[in-house]
């Protein structure tokens, strides 16, 4: 059943993220809106493969949560660095363009950053992706077993000598108030009479 839960999840999340391509295909990406309209469908591509696992099965079922871990020490720093590559890739001239293209070259990177360029998809599907990532389930909510009202009787009654015990000591220590040296052994107990 798991089984193919998810394998059937993971189909129809395929099926969403080729549409999704296809539809960027469309997309003229020559200007700086088509750009980010089409690799922003290619991120949400990455997204719906990612969340295809989670809703198939893939972690306990449950409820989904943001695992804030995961998000901060995988999901930051992979989306700075793939970012860094999408706006060197941006058409035109716009200011995190250039300012992306100056900060290369100052810290010795920009042919780097250049070959990658060729694959800004690959970058964009990735932030997607990871983004689906830092996603988790919290398991299924079970239910608390039933009490066995009988069991809590019987371990009751079975601890009534020792809180009397327990009762007779403290009344012993609290009553006698004498120094050391005139205080009588626990367990014992004092009684006046008054013979008026």
């Amino acid at each position: 059943m798991y089984g193919m839960t998810r394998a059937t999840t993971t189909l129809i999340a395929a099926g969403v993220a080729g549409l999704l391509i296809w539809i960027a295909t469309r997309i003229d990406h020559t200007s700086v809106g088509g750009f980010w309209a089409v690799y922003g469908l290619i991120a949400g591509a990455g997204l719906v493969m990612a969340l295809s696992q989670l809703l198939g099965g893939w972690t306990k079922w449950g409820w989904p949560t943001l695992a804030v871990t995961f998000f901060l020490i995988a999901f930051v720093p992979i989306a700075i660095a793939s970012l860094w590559i999408v706006l060197a890739a941006e058409p035109g001239n716009g200011w995190f363009h250039r300012h992306v293209l100056s900060w290369s070259g100052d810290i010795h990177i920009r042919g780097l950053v250049n070959d990658l360029k060729e694959y800004v998809a690959v970058f964009a599907f990735g932030i997607g992706l990871v983004f689906g990532f830092s996603f988790d389930t919290t398991g299924p909510r079970r239910r608390a077993a039933p009490v066995d009202r009988r069991a809590d009787v019987d371990r009751r009654a079975a601890d009534e000598p020792l809180t009397a015990e327990r009762d007779a000591v403290v009344t012993d220590t609290a009553t006698t108030t004498a120094g050391p040296r005139d205080r009588e052994p626990v367990g014992r107990t004092t009684q006046t009479t008054d013979r008026t």
